[in-house]
């Protein structure tokens, strides 16, 4: 477990950080500008020291105020990778990658070439590198340092979009197989449903809400933050069969729940995150029947909320476990006399799953 517990004063704003994580997979840092992101990284790293509080790492302290401890930066075993790749121009990609490598490991080397793709880009030097290319270098350099932690602070803020599409399948990767906590400070939704496990809304200073990024992404802390148009609920779902006649995927929220989504190229058995936006959700009472709706899920009604200046409510559902979201009209609520607890079911309208970009609808 990763354990924060620290304060710091940032001219106007107070750091006053508690969270606990886990010690792998990534964890999107959110929040607006100027809300202690970065500031929250630079403290964990040891290139800036708390005023007060304690960071442990698993069984390491990296500092205790109390005990007058503060590991600097060299002494961590943290990776940093920056918004810009910040590379040596006189080294070639081998001399970048290898600065600060304690010892020769060439098997670690040849997996972290090839993890991030990087074997033909070797024996260039950066000004011959796309943005893309650059960052894959640096995130490559912080790698072979066999750090405990990896930071990255906004990696893709810096690139045009076909550069952030060029590198997002290597990010995608990177959270898949390497075996470390790695928090990762954005500004970017689609980043975060493409790659995050975990989630920590920041906002001035302190921690909002954090959790896992499927219960973060639908709590009502969280719909403040989102447009009406992005306002929607995750849910992870098994792969279960494709349709004999159609180009579709059944994937199963539980034993007794499924959706049908545009056709995947996965394996029975493995498990993908599934977006519903909540304007795409509509409620009945009764089943529908003979309808062009192919996801219709039974559902209890645990949450409403009223929608700020608008005529509308949020309806939060469940289905099983899973939480899912429905943006309607307060008429709609008003002639359906919805409560708390009803039995209901969900109309779907649109599907996607975030990792694929594919959508039924």
């Amino acid at each position: 477990m990763l354990a924060i517990d620290v304060q710091k004063l940032l001219g106007s704003l107070e750091l006053d950080i508690k969270l606990e994580l886990p010690m792998q997979g990534i964890t999107a840092i959110f929040g607006r500008s100027g809300t202690g992101k970065t500031s929250l990284i630079n403290v964990l790293s040891g290139l800036s020291k708390p005023d007060s509080g304690s960071i442990k790492l698993g069984g390491h302290v990296l500092c205790d105020s109390e005990k007058g401890l503060f590991l600097p930066p060299e002494k961590r075993r943290i990776g940093y990778v920056f918004q810009d790749a910040r590379l040596f121009p006189h080294y070639t990609v081998t001399g970048n990658l290898t600065y600060g490598c304690r010892e020769k490991d060439q098997a670690h080397f040849d997996d972290v070439v090839k993890l991030l793709g990087i074997k033909e880009l070797l024996q260039r030097y950066p000004s011959s590198l796309s943005g893309g290319e650059k960052q894959r270098v640096a995130i490559g350099r912080a790698l072979l340092t066999k750090p405990d932690m990896l930071l990255m602070d906004e990696p893709l803020a810096s690139l045009d979009l076909p550069r952030k599409q060029e590198l997002m399948p290597y990010l995608e990767r990177l959270a898949k197989e390497v075996n470390i906590p790695i928090l990762y400070v954005t500004h970017s939704l689609d980043e975060i449903l493409r790659l995050a496990d975990h989630m920590v809304m920041i906002n001035q200073g302190k921690v909002v809400v954090s959790g896992h990024v499927n219960s973060v992404w639908g709590s009502p802390e969280m719909r403040p933050w989102l447009p009406a148009k992005e306002q929607s609920s995750l849910l992870n779902a098994r792969v279960n069969l494709k349709h004999p006649n159609y180009a579709l995927t059944q994937v199963m929220l539980n034993h007794n729940a499924h959706l049908w989504v545009s056709e995947l190229n996965r394996a029975r058995g493995e498990w993908v995150r599934v977006r519903i936006h909540s304007n795409d959700v509509s409620i009945t009472r009764a089943k529908p029947e003979q309808t062009s709706i192919r996801n219709i899920l039974m559902a209890r009604i645990d949450k409403i909320l009223p929608v700020n200046d608008e005529q509308k409510v949020a309806v939060r559902l469940r289905v099983g476990e899973a939480q899912l979201w429905a943006n309607i009209t307060q008429w709609a609520a008003d002639e359906l006399k919805l409560n708390i607890g009803d039995d209901v079911y969900a109309q779907i309208k649109g599907v996607s799953v975030t990792q694929d970009d594919l959508a039924l609808r």
